[in-house]
């Protein structure tokens, strides 16, 4: 019989929830419940509020968080990104659309159901192509700066619901901060109480009773004194706003408009907001998953967003992505599996349903409070002093990917990150170490070691190389070996120390080729010594040893040795007194 566990394992490439599923307990059933119930409480300002930024009705934005969230939780890779509305992927929306209708209407919110089925059949399509490895190229100081630069933006954002101020919508990082300082004295006191209370009680319940949900506890206590103090005072002088009630109702079934006509006007739109959602979720996802100690499959990530998407366009969901806001949430909030991505859609669902007016009650400065506390818990101090000490590169991908996700868009920040770390991987492989080598003669079996004081044969020169040898490195090893040439013209022999040669292409091998050739007109000769098997397939297939030499390839040194010296002119060898090898001693007797 099929054990539970097998079964598991043999549906997860299909069915991926089925790795983590059978693993819930009471334990993390409760833990992911309680995380699901404050990310359902959250998005319920935030789905209106990116709505209106899209262009779409406001109920959409909520339609946004609940079937797409319960489908990428379940066939992604993630145990903490929660996908939704967010702020950019509204703001792309709109700009997009906004030129082909008129927002909020009937045609507008068509083609946003149309270009969020495209989006998603694309991003499908690439998760089953397998280009999931694509996200490897987004590297952990990208992570790191991008999450830092996003939390800022966060708390920023935020600035205007903690203080009580008419910061104009859509202000960039800059305006913000200047429109603060020039209206310090326009801070609603009343509204920073209620604010500061919320993050205060949040983080004395984080801290001190940890059992007891500190974004649950923050957001009733700020609530209860927002209400009170309406009561008493009144609205128009605590100038304290909440939500508002939100409709009652559950997603209705949608139809995305297939015309060919439709299709290619969007077709581009389509492109570029793929790229753009699939890089925001999985820079997400990683990020959390470093943080959590988590493997992240690039390939269901995809398909996952796919799914979401695509399911999504039916059920009246604009464009979803993983979101900040929510995944941070998510995570601070203790969840352990997708589940609690899950619970956020079917609890948001609930919600609406049942005590969506209940949201006039919830105001917007204790939501400012508990998004002041996720964004500091998503700023990872540790890691960025290890980059700081440790690698100046990785300071400066670290820099650029954080102030670009300050001062200018997200995805372009991450966009740049990812450049300058592929510029700076690219330059460091292409230029291999080789290093010349000598054998320590008071070594028992002679090992190979660094040429600093010890001599080299006069008429051989041993060198290791370590790196590939592709052609973004070509350039670099050619002029190496050709300084050696110029430098000591009378070691005509080379033999190539080849274990730290991992791949050959067809430009290095050309090189090799070439370099043989040189060594041969000066009248001497390249040789090998345990050159891999996977750098030797394009050379074999290439016809390359042929003109190498299979004879000149070895696996044993003292056979490299002994064949090599050989060839030497034993009459250099007779006057020299420097014993390199054991095979001196046999010329002097």
């Amino acid at each position: 019989m099929i054990s539970r566990k097998s079964a598991s394992l043999a549906l997860s490439p299909f069915l991926p929830f089925m790795q983590w599923l059978p693993g819930i307990r009471g334990k993390t059933l409760r833990a992911d419940f309680l995380a699901g119930l404050t990310g359902a409480i959250i998005v319920l300002p935030q789905g209106v509020a990116f709505a209106t930024i899209a262009g779409m009705p406001p109920e959409y934005g909520l339609y946004a968080g609940m079937v797409p969230a319960i489908i990428a939780a379940l066939f992604g890779s993630s145990f903490h990104l929660v996908s939704g509305p967010t702020t950019a992927a509204s703001v792309v929306m709109f700009s997009a659309l906004s030129v082909f209708a008129e927002p909020a209407s009937a045609a507008y919110v068509s083609l946003a159901l149309t270009l969020t089925f495209m989006v998603g059949l694309i991003q499908l399509t690439m998760g089953i192509g397998r280009l999931g490895a694509l996200v490897n190229f987004i590297s952990h100081s990208v992570i790191i700066g991008f999450t830092a630069g996003a939390a800022i933006l966060i708390a920023s954002k935020q600035i205007k619901n903690f203080f009580g101020l008419e910061i104009p919508r859509g202000s960039h990082f800059i305006d913000i901060l200047q429109y603060f300082a020039a209206h310090i004295s326009d801070i609603s006191p009343y509204v920073t109480v209620v604010a500061t209370v919320t993050l205060l009680t949040g983080i004395i319940f984080k801290r001190y009773i940890p059992r007891i949900p500190y974004m649950i506890a923050a957001l009733l206590a700020g609530s209860v004194l927002a209400v009170v103090l309406n009561e008493l005072l009144g609205e128009s002088v605590t100038g304290i706003k909440m939500v508002g009630a939100l409709p009652s109702t559950l997603p209705p079934l949608s139809s995305p408009d297939f015309s060919l006509d439709t299709i290619k006007e969007l077709a581009p739109t389509a492109v570029a907001m793929t790229l753009f959602a699939l890089t925001e979720a999985v820079s997400i996802a990683r990020s959390l998953a470093v943080r959590a100690g988590q493997h992240i499959d690039g390939n269901q990530e995809f398909i996952g967003q796919g799914l979401s998407n695509v399911v999504g366009s039916f059920f009246s969901g604009y464009v979803a992505t993983g979101s900040f806001n929510r995944s941070g949430v998510n995570y601070e909030a203790g969840a352990k599996t997708p589940l609690a991505a899950v619970f956020a859609g079917l609890l948001l669902m609930l919600i609406v349903l049942l005590v969506a007016p209940l949201a006039a009650y919830l105001p917007n400065a204790a939501m400012a409070g508990i998004l002041f506390l996720v964004a500091w818990g998503l700023i990872d101090f540790h890691h960025i002093k290890g980059i700081l000490r440790a690698s100046r590169s990785e300071t400066v991908v670290l820099a650029v990917t954080f102030f670009g996700a300050l001062f200018l868009e997200l995805e372009l920040a991450i966009f740049m990150g990812v450049m300058l770390s592929l510029a700076l991987y690219l330059n460091k492989t292409a230029k291999p170490r080789i290093n010349v080598r000598v054998p320590d003669a008071t070594h028992p079996k002679r090992k190979f070691t660094n040429a600093v004081a010890l001599p080299e044969c006069p008429q051989l020169k041993i060198v290791r190389v370590d790196g590939s040898l592709f052609f973004g490195a070509v350039a670099h090893v050619r002029e190496k070996f050709a300084g050696m040439r110029r430098q000591h013209p009378q070691q005509k022999y080379l033999l190539l120390l080849s274990q730290g040669i991992n791949f050959v292409d067809i430009a290095g091998a050309e090189l090799l080729v070439g370099e043989a050739q040189q060594r041969r007109k000066m009248g001497g000769d390249m040789f090998f010594y345990r050159i891999k098997e996977g750098a030797c397939e394009v050379l074999k297939k290439g016809d390359y040893v042929r003109h190498l030499g299979e004879d000149h390839m070895f696996v044993s040194k003292t056979e490299a040795i002994a064949a090599i010296f050989q060839k030497l002119d034993h009459d250099i060898c007779a006057k020299c007194d420097k014993r390199i090898f054991r095979e001196c001693e046999t010329v002097r007797a």
